[in-house]
């Protein structure tokens, strides 16, 4: 079947995966791929993609409420997934305004051009809001979140995804916009901008330059390989029940400590540096507000209705993140170093 799909924030780590996907795996689709390519955004992350006859790039912020309205009225868009965001904690305590902006009021803005768009024939449509654990707030040594799971977000990050979300729930309720919704766990994997721990972590250790770590390092996260959340936000935007929410876990909880121990094993293995060198690179720095002691999600709901399991164990999948990241240093070295940005320019302009 023909359809016009619009990814937000497919420049990123998590949408650059999923457009991969949706590319490649449905070539009777066109895929637009709408980023404003801010600092995560980087279309070094889809060059692969630049040449395919079903891949579609557009540059543009989804918080200018004329220019989404008009761009949905040009191209009608059947499907939309979005997950443009401004994602980092520690970002959003020191401008929580540009979380509002771009979370709240951008997503509002896509709501909003999509019902006016669809709202005299809604048969075949699709709009798909990619959300975050983090809403859900922070779990003691015990429990999951579940779908059910009351809503308590503890940083401007997480409580910007929180409005956004109700705000998704109140198209679907209010006007029958045809929705569904996922909230994920933390992802890890290639092409992830390296203010994440994982990423940061692995290019330091490169350098030989010190790992920070929250506090104590005893914060617990469910760690999911990006390429599995893909497989998930395909099955659900194919399948899922409108006006569900679908929880995305890996099953994987670790201590941010324990994780980055085993990074630094792996670390020094494939750089064939002694065993412990790595570890002495750790470094306890004050922990950040409001720092959430634990996620854990139950993605019983995904696994019992859609089929959908994660393919990857931890271990596994951090043994793979670390060989693309090896094995592609000069990406990473163009993202620490701003270098990055400059591809939209060689690439795009004067076209």
């Amino acid at each position: 079947m023909k359809r016009k799909i619009v990814i937000t924030g497919a420049a990123g780590f998590i949408g650059s995966h999923v457009i991969r996907l949706f590319v490649n795996k449905y070539p009777e689709y066109d895929c637009y791929n709408l980023d404003n390519l801010t600092y995560a955004g980087n279309l070094e992350n889809v060059k692969d993609l630049q040449d395919k006859p079903n891949y579609h790039f557009i540059k543009g912020d989804i918080t200018d409420t004329e220019f989404i309205e008009k761009l949905f009225q040009q191209h009608r868009f059947d499907g939309v997934i979005h997950l443009a965001a401004e994602s980092h904690v520690d970002r959003s305590i020191a401008d929580p305004l540009c979380f509002i902006r771009t979370n709240v009021l951008g997503t509002a803005n896509l709501l909003n051009a999509a019902r006016n768009l669809w709202k005299d024939d809604m048969e075949g449509k699709r709009f798909y809001h990619v959300s975050t654990d983090e809403v859900y707030g922070s779990l003691g040594a015990e429990g999951y979140f579940t779908e059910k799971t009351a809503y308590s977000p503890r940083s401007p990050y997480s409580a910007s995804k929180a409005s956004s979300d109700h705000f998704v729930r109140a198209y679907f309720h209010t006007y029958g916009l045809p929705v569904v919704m996922s909230n994920c766990s933390n992802n890890y994997g290639s092409h992830h901008f390296p203010e994440k721990l994982i990423p940061l972590a692995i290019n330091n250790i490169r350098h030989n330059q010190p790992i920070p770590v929250y506090g104590k390092g005893a914060n617990v996260r469910d760690g999911l390989w990006v390429d599995d959340h893909a497989r998930a936000i395909d099955v659900i935007f194919h399948k899922g029940r409108l006006g569900e929410t679908y929880n995305i876990g890996g099953h994987n909880e670790w201590s941010n400590l324990d994780l980055i121990k085993l990074l630094c094993r792996i670390m020094d293995r494939k750089l064939g540096r002694e065993e412990g060198t790595s570890e002495k690179l750790i470094t306890f720095v004050k922990d950040r507000a409001g720092h959430d002691l634990r996620y854990a999600i139950d993605p019983t709901k995904l696994r019992d209705e859609l089929g959908w399991e994660p393919s990857l164990q931890f271990e596994e999948g951090l043994e793979k993140t670390v060989d693309w990241y090896l094995a592609n240093q000069e990406w990473l070295d163009h993202v620490t170093s701003g270098d990055y940005q400059k591809y939209y320019e060689k690439q795009y302009q004067g076209r």
